[in-house]
């Protein structure tokens, strides 16, 4: 049997299996569940996307940089919550977005995966950095493609990141859209926009599965279609 001729059931056991291998829950864009933080006060409040307690805790000598027991900051916490007023408050009296904690996401990197933009800006504003990467060694770029945050990658494209960045699955960004997306609206634009930003659309999979030969595989003709005009193979 090819590779190209392997069933659907399996490349999706082989896809799982390598998921699990690094731990990864596909339900990792959901939101984590409520911490104790009754010894991060600033952390707790902003997971709460509590403005004005926020503003009181950093006007009475709060550290910016308090961590909760999961090494959180209070800016990765209002990420965490899609609390936009209280990142920007925090960003603007000196929360490092890059800071990660014991799961290695970052403020950044958080917004990217949970697709949102608003967050994702304020952070690039306030010197994101591009090269960062998660436990899955992706960079924000390649969870955003994955669930299919069509704004969330725009922006991002609009920035120097490694569009061809290969994470610990081996994977890039055009890959995982195309291996765990449906192929349907958004992943087909998150693909048309990949290919316009110059991504590397022969670079194959560990099995040396292409991303044109895993969207024929899946049925997703429309994916297909544009990478086959734009020279895929």
């Amino acid at each position: 049997m090819t590779e190209l001729s392997r069933t659907r059931p399996d490349l999706q056991r082989r896809a799982v299996a390598r998921l699990v291998a690094l731990g990864l829950a596909l339900g990792a864009g959901a939101a984590w569940p409520q911490p104790g933080n009754a010894g991060a006060p600033l952390v707790e409040a902003a997971q709460r996307g509590d403005l004005a307690r926020v503003r009181a805790l950093l006007d009475a000598g709060t550290p910016i940089g308090q961590r909760d027991a999961r090494g959180r900051t209070a800016v990765l916490a209002a990420t965490d919550g899609n609390h936009l007023p209280v990142v920007r408050l925090l960003i603007a009296r000196g929360a490092d977005v890059n800071t990660q904690d014991d799961q290695r996401d970052s403020a950044f990197l958080l917004a990217g995966a949970r697709g949102h933009a608003a967050i994702v800006r304020a952070t690039l504003d306030a010197g994101a950095d591009l090269a960062s990467t998660n436990r899955y060694g992706g960079t924000a770029l390649i969870p955003a493609c994955h669930y299919g945050h069509v704004e969330t990658v725009r922006l991002l494209l609009q920035t120097r990141i490694d569009v061809d960045h290969v994470n610990k699955l081996g994977w890039t960004a055009l890959l995982e859209a195309v291996i765990l997306g449906d192929g349907g609206p958004a992943h087909a634009e998150i693909v048309r926009l990949l290919i316009a930003a110059g991504a590397a659309l022969n670079l194959a999979d560990r099995d040396g599965v292409t991303p044109l030969q895993h969207a024929l595989r899946r049925g997703q003709a429309q994916v297909a279609a544009m990478l086959q005009a734009a020279g895929a193979r």
